[in-house]
């Protein structure tokens, strides 16, 4: 912190305003000054313990409408507060999770839908942002890091963006498993220029039957390992962390439980939600198997963020 009087750095605490805000005190000029704190929530309105609240609910799997009922806040406020800070998070992610560290990354995606399925998408023709949202996720195995998202359809361009997107935010040489979707043969070696260990696991599946099968999961009949590029160590080529992700995903974002009406009704609040869940997770969200958040574990900070710790951070960019 510098003054903006002498320019010095040279300050002392010097009690706090009527508000609790701490005050400083230039040694060399005698200039009292309290720091300009940025605003949490830009030009919104709404109190800072109120917005908070809103975002802890919809961070633990609260719906928009659950947590109007809850807080007496109209939920187009609410959903504005998401895209404000949802927003914000997407610049964090293209700003600072770059150059990250890992040894063995996981890759899956999981299906989401905007507005309606695929197959109404199909028949009434609403436009490429609605019907399946499928996201792609790279968690890394030792630190559970969030390595990097990508929003999309199930299609070659948005696994070759998810690998491009792969290869921007992380560094050195690691190993990446991912389950037997076939365009990633291609576009995760064409995106590390074949610098990386790469590794799928096939997984073969036959629905059960009778009438309880329509919602119980497939059970497995066959798993093959395929080496793809590099040498990748055999007992290490696994998604099943990747997979477990996928339910806290599930369980910590309403609009990604199946079979609820909580669904995303426009593409950008989904992509919004995600992106405040993933650092939210990173950072403040303690994990049950590192007793610590895996942003600790990874060396992206020396401790656990609170959410408003992490709003602070968003609000300066």
């Amino acid at each position: 912190m510098i003054c903006a009087s002498c320019k010095h750095e040279n300050l002392k605490k010097h009690g706090h305003d009527r508000h609790g805000n701490q005050r400083y005190r230039c040694t060399l000029c005698g200039v009292t000054w309290i720091p300009v704190r940025p605003k949490l929530f830009g030009d919104m309105r709404i109190d800072e313990k109120d917005g908070i609240l809103c975002l802890r609910m919809l961070l633990e799997g609260n719906s928009i409408r659950t947590t109007e009922r809850l807080t007496g806040i109209n939920r187009n406020t609410i959903l504005r507060l998401l895209e404000t800070i949802g927003n914000r998070a997407l610049r964090y992610w293209d700003d600072k999770m770059t150059n990250l560290s890992a040894q063995n990354v996981e890759c899956d995606e999981i299906w989401g839908f905007v507005g309606c399925k695929q197959k109404t998408n199909n028949r009434i023709h609403k436009g490429y942002e609605f019907g399946d949202a499928y996201c792609f996720t790279a968690i890394e195995r030792d630190t559970k890091l969030m390595v990097a998202w990508h929003l999309g359809k199930r299609s070659p361009q948005d696994a070759k963006c998810f690998a491009d997107r792969l290869r921007y935010v992380t560094s050195g040489r690691f190993q990446v498993s991912t389950d037997g979707y076939g365009p990633y043969t291609e576009a995760v070696p064409n995106a590390f220029d074949d610098q990386v260990d790469f590794a799928q696991l096939i997984k073969i599946y036959h629905q059960p039957a009778g009438p309880e099968s329509r919602y119980s999961p497939a059970e497995i009949a066959e798993i093959h390992t395929k080496m793809v590029c590099g040498n990748p160590a055999p007992d290490l080529i696994c998604t099943s962390h990747v997979e477990r992700q996928n339910l806290n995903i599930r369980m910590g974002i309403r609009r990604m439980t199946r079979l609820t009406n909580a669904f995303s009704k426009k593409w950008e609040n989904h992509e919004a939600h995600l992106a405040i869940y993933f650092l939210y997770y990173n950072f403040c969200r303690v994990h049950a198997t590192l007793k610590t958040t895996p942003a600790v574990k990874a060396g992206l900070t020396d401790r656990v963020w609170s959410i408003e710790k992490l709003l602070n951070e968003l609000a300066g960019l």
